[in-house]
This record gives structure tokens, C-alpha cells and sequence, in this order.
């Protein structure tokens, strides 16, 4: 049978306080990557005060935020947020752009950078290998949210979403009725968010950190997680079904995350031919200050 994916997507509720999941996601995507990058930075990775990688750190989560509000926003769903505004803050409840949030994590990396003397791919081969921890985190978010959900499947991992459309209208006391009646296994779909967890999250986590373990010359771990990225976010595309206000763009598969995702593959292949006559960033011994 297949699982229904029925979580409460509040975490904790304290008064009229409410935690969501999402939200909690994010907080710990944050302080993994900080853990991470207090290891590469006591290693010597990055030639800076213990002092400048707490802005650093600040100025990141601030891009991934705005960048990722604010992109969903242009990239998905101008129309809506510009009848009602004020919807654009409610983050806790979904609706952020990966592609918004890198632009805002290359725009604060380079806003940072020019207070430091070091290369500007220097910072960026840095944070590259500790994104993944946040997206791999978010994706489960996703999940729990019940949101962005995949194509409708027969296979056996297939999972019912109440928050899909043919289910939408359906008591939660209906669902499980209905569900233990096994009258709802027609709705099966892929649990898309389960696959790029896996494959943006896990897979890209082990590789780019396995692979920046040595010193790499510049641009190629920032190539390498561009490259990575692109391919894995334009596979999964294809039985993750798109936002409804946009549907398919053309073709009849092609989706608004692909068409994002298709820069980032040539960026990465442009920046891993470039790290090829590149020099390597040696390790600086302990961090300093």
C-alpha cells in the first residue's frame, strides 16, 4: 500500500507561537553549515578571522532568505504576491526559489568579499561544498508541507499527498477512511521532494565535500556544484509536477526550474574549464584571530 503523507506541518505550538517544520529546516540547514565551516576554516580553507566567517555567515543566511523569498516571488508567482503583498512574508508556509536564494548568496558573497583581500571564487569554492546540508534540509521541509509533490505513479514507492488537487477538498477524517479502505492508491505520485533531497542534498553533499577535502584549484568546487545541480534539479523535473500558475512552459515537459537550471549546467562546465589553468588555494594553517 502505498504511504500517505500526512504530517502536521507545525512542529510546536507555544501560545500563539507557532514553529513550523519548514522553518526549522532552514534553522538547522544554518547551523550545520556554520558547524561545517568553522571545521574547514579551523583547517585553513579560507584566509580570514574567525570574526569576518561570522559576517560571512550572516551575510549568506540574509541572501539565501531575501534571495530565495524574492525569487520565488519574480521566478513563480508575480501575479498573486503583487494582489496581495504582504503574503510575501509568510516564509513559514513555502515558497522559496533556489535560483533566487544562489543569487543572493553570490550577491552577499561578493558584497563580503570586498571588505576582505582574497579572491572572490576563493569564498565561493568555500561555501559551495556547505549548501547542499541546507537544500537537502529544505527538500524535507517540502515534504512535510506536502508540497511539490511529483507526476501521479504506479510504481510501489509512490505516496499519496492530501494537498493535491483530485484530494484537496477531503477531510483529514475522510483520507484515512478512505485510505485504510485502500481506495486511494489511484492517487499515488512521486515524492519528488524525496528524490532531490537525495540526490541535491545527500549525493551532492558527499561528493562536493569528498571532493574538496584537498585543496582544488579555483572555480572548479563552485564548478563542480553549478554543474551537479543543474543536471540533477532538470532530471527530477520531469516527474515533479510544476507550479500550477505556470504549468508547462513548452513542449509539453519543459518547467520554469529547468529552463533556471540549464545556466547552471554551462556555468559549471565554463567554470570547471577555467579551474583547469587556475592556481590552488593553499591552506592558510589555523584560522586566525
Amino acid at each position: 500500500m502505498h504511504y500517505l503523507v500526512d504530517f502536521d506541518p507545525v512542529a510546536l505550538s507555544l501560545g500563539p507561537l507557532q514553529v513550523h517544520w519548514y522553518g526549522l529546516m532552514y534553522l538547522l540547514g544554518f547551523a550545520g553549515a556554520w558547524w561545517l565551516g568553522s571545521r574547514r576554516l579551523a583547517a585553513g580553507r579560507l584566509p580570514v578571522t574567525r570574526e569576518a566567517f561570522a559576517d560571512l555567515a550572516f551575510y549568506v543566511m540574509l541572501g539565501v532568505i531575501l534571495g530565495g523569498r524574492v525569487g520565488y516571488v519574480l521566478f513563480y508567482n508575480l501575479r498573486e504576491y503583487l494582489a496581495h503583498p504582504l503574503d510575501i512574508l509568510r516564509v513559514w508556509d513555502g515558497g522559496m526559489s533556489f535560483h533566487g536564494g544562489l543569487l543572493g548568496v553570490l550577491l552577499a558573497g561578493w558584497i563580503w568579499t570586498r571588505r576582505q583581500r582574497i579572491h572572490y571564487f576563493d569564498t565561493i569554492d568555500f561555501v559551495a561544498p556547505l549548501v547542499p546540508i541546507g537544500l537537502g534540509l529544505g527538500r524535507l521541509g517540502n515534504f512535510i508541507n506536502g508540497e511539490l509533490w511529483g507526476a501521479p505513479t504506479t510504481r510501489p514507492w509512490g505516496m499519496i499527498f492530501p494537498t493535491a488537487p483530485e484530494l484537496a477538498d477531503t477531510s483529514r477524517e475522510q483520507l484515512q477512511a478512505l485510505y485504510a479502505a485502500g481506495q486511494l492508491e489511484r492517487f499515488a505520485r512521486h515524492p519528488s521532494q524525496l528524490y532531490e533531497f537525495a540526490l541535491e542534498g545527500v549525493v551532492m553533499f558527499v561528493v562536493l565535500w569528498a571532493y574538496s577535502r584537498r585543496p582544488r584549484p579555483r572555480y572548479a568546487v563552485s564548478g563542480l556544484f553549478a554543474l551537479l545541480y543543474g543536471v540533477f534539479r532538470f532530471a527530477v523535473e520531469f516527474v515533479r509536477v510544476p507550479d500550477a500558475q505556470l504549468g508547462y512552459l513548452a513542449f509539453g515537459w519543459l518547467t520554469m526550474g529547468q529552463v533556471l537550471s540549464l545556466p547552471l549546467v554551462v556555468v559549471g562546465l565554463v567554470l570547471l574549464g577555467l579551474s583547469r589553468r587556475a592556481p590552488t588555494l593553499a591552506p592558510a594553517g589555523p584560522e586566525r584571530g
